[in-house]
C-alpha cells in the first residue's frame, strides 16, 4: 500500500509572528521555518502503518518555494521513502494545494493519503476536505486513532460530544489531530541517509494546475490589546458594570 504524506512549511511554532508595518502579511524574514506540527503527526503515523507491515512506500510531498527542500528531507528523516516537490513562488491557497496534491495523486495512485488538518499559519483546515471532494474519495478528519485492515481504514476522530468512529473503503483520506500521536525524535544518522533519498522536483505547470490565488488578502492587522481585568465587591456592582460600561444587558 501506497501512502501520500502532504507537508507544510510554516513559521516554527515557538516563534511570535509580527506584521509587516505595511499590513500586507505576516514578517518572515530571517524566521526560522519548521514542517507544520500536524503534518509531523500525520509523517509519524505513516512512518508506524508501515513499520506494522500495512504500508509499502510513503511519499512526502509539499508545495511552494524551494526551501521547501528542507522540510521534504526532515519528513524523509522520519521515514518517507522519497519526496515530491511543487516549486512555485506564488502564494498557494487551499484550493490550489488541493488541485495540485489531487493531479499528483492521479500520477502515484495511493491507496491512503495522510495530511495534517490544518496549517498553523492560516488555519484554513480546508485542504484535506477539498481534495477528498476533487478526488471523490471518502474522507475522514480530525484522526485520533488510525487502524487498517482488509482494504479499510478505521477512523476515530474527535467530535464536540466526545469519539466518533468511521470506517472507510480505501482509497481514502484522513486528517490528523494532535492527539494521533507524538512523532519521534529525528536522529542525526536518519538526517544524513534522507540527503540520499530521492526527491523529484515538479511545477504547477507540469501538472496542468492553475494556481492564481481566487482570495485576495486586503489588510492584517494585530489584534487590539485586552483591558486587564477587574475584582468587583458583590453582585450589584458587576451587574451595573455590565449595563452602563461594557453595554452587553
Amino acid at each position: 500500500m501506497k501512502i501520500l504524506v502532504p507537508v507544510k512549511r510554516v513559521v516554527d511554532y515557538n516563534v511570535k509572528v509580527r506584521v509587516k508595518s505595511d499590513h500586507t502579511g505576516m514578517d518572515i524574514a530571517n524566521v526560522k521555518m519548521s514542517m507544520n506540527p500536524f503534518d509531523e503527526i500525520a509523517i509519524e503515523e505513516s512512518v508506524r502503518l508501515k513499520e506494522a507491515g500495512v504500508a509499502t512506500e510513503i511519499i512526502a510531498i509539499s508545495c511552494g518555494v524551494a526551501q521547501c527542500q528542507e522540510t521534504l528531507r526532515t519528513a524523509m528523516a522520519i521515514g518517507a521513502d522519497r519526496g515530491i516537490l511543487v516549486e512555485t513562488d506564488v502564494e498557494l491557497q487551499p484550493l490550489a494545494v488541493a488541485k495540485l496534491l489531487k493531479a499528483i495523486a492521479d500520477r502515484e495512485q495511493p491507496s491512503l493519503i495522510i495530511l495534517g488538518k490544518q496549517a498553523i499559519d492560516d488555519d484554513c483546515n480546508q485542504t484535506g476536505q477539498m481534495l477528498a471532494s476533487l478526488l471523490g474519495w471518502p474522507q475522514a478528519t480530525f484522526a485520533s486513532k488510525v487502524v487498517v485492515a482488509d482494504g479499510k481504514v478505521s477512523v476515530t476522530r474527535e467530535v464536540d460530544g466526545g469519539l466518533e468512529t468511521l470506517s472507510l473503503t480505501l482509497p481514502a483520506i484522513v486528517t490528523t489531530d494532535l492527539r494521533l500521536n507524538e512523532p519521534r525524535y529525528v536522529t542525526l544518522p536518519n538526517i544524513m541517509k534522507a540527503k540520499k533519498k530521492q526527491l523529484d522536483n515538479l511545477k504547477p505547470g507540469d501538472l496542468g494546475v492553475d494556481v492564481t490565488p481566487r482570495v485576495k488578502t486586503l489588510k492584517v492587522v494585530e489584534p487590539a490589546q485586552r483591558s486587564a481585568g477587574m475584582i468587583v465587591p458583590d453582585v450589584a456592582t458587576l451587574v451595573a458594570k455590565l449595563k452602563n460600561e461594557a453595554k452587553v444587558i
